[in-house]
């Protein structure tokens, strides 16, 4: 079956980078210890996650056709419809986003706006407020992830339609009154990636290490133990010690 286009070039510039942001700021978060100097960039990432989500969220308002969230089939009874099929091989075949990878995408990017705003106040002095809900969606993130992988990859084995491929090249099987995009829009992507890209300098521009800070728009943010209060707790414990010793 010939292939048509679906997925604009900013669509699949994001999905990528917003699978690879959070896997690695979820990794950081799991197995580097947050007094660690390394424990920074679990942050630095979370922020530019967060900003990728928001350009995301605005391309699915103003968007071509299938990157817009109004073609998203969000329909509980549809989703419901879609699992009762997904083992049918006479299951109803989507264009674009089935009803699992469009509640797969929408509850993603609700999470990672929740996991954006959470952290920033987290960095603002908060953390104990909000620990506790923003381990709580990553948590959730991940699971959703795990959940959507394994969708697309039965999906794949059932119906042998390369659908993994349609986020690298953009195209599906040219479904019976399919309507194909007309335009990448790769202008829109390299703007995309630009203002993420001049983001992420800005913070590592801003980034003092041995403070473990960064200043977003003038605001200071705390994104880990800094080592001059770590070294000021080692010679005070070293104090102490020898005051008892004495």
């Amino acid at each position: 079956m010939d292939k048509a286009k679906v997925y604009d070039l900013p669509t699949r510039l994001f999905h990528w980078l917003f699978a690879g942001l959070f896997i690695a700021a979820f990794a950081i978060a799991k197995l580097i210890d947050d007094e660690s100097s390394w424990f920074s960039q679990h942050m630095l990432l979370g922020l530019i996650l967060f900003v990728a989500t928001t350009l995301r969220i605005i391309w699915g308002i103003i968007g071509s056709r299938y990157a817009r969230f109004s073609s998203f089939p969000l329909n509980p009874l549809r989703l419901i419809e879609y699992f009762r099929e997904i083992l049918s091989t006479k299951g109803r075949m989507y264009f674009a986003h089935n009803p699992a990878s469009a509640w797969a995408a929408v509850t993603m990017l609700g999470l990672a706006l929740g996991l954006g705003i959470t952290g920033y106040l987290m960095a603002a002095g908060q953390k104990e407020a909000f620990e506790d809900m923003h381990e709580l969606m990553a948590n959730a993130f991940a699971f959703v992830a795990v959940g959507h992988v394994a969708g697309v990859v039965l999906h794949g084995l059932r119906h042998r339609d390369g659908i993994a491929l349609s986020m690298i090249n953009g195209k599906k099987d040219n479904e019976e009154g399919a309507s194909p995009i007309a335009s990448s829009h790769r202008w829109v992507a390299m703007g995309m990636m630009g203002i993420i890209g001049l983001f992420a300098f800005h913070i590592y521009k801003n980034y003092d290490a041995t403070q473990a800070t960064t200043s977003v728009f003038g605001i200071e943010l705390q994104l880990g133990e800094s080592e001059s209060a770590d070294h000021q707790g080692t010679t005070k414990a070293g104090a102490e010690h020898e005051d008892n010793d004495d």
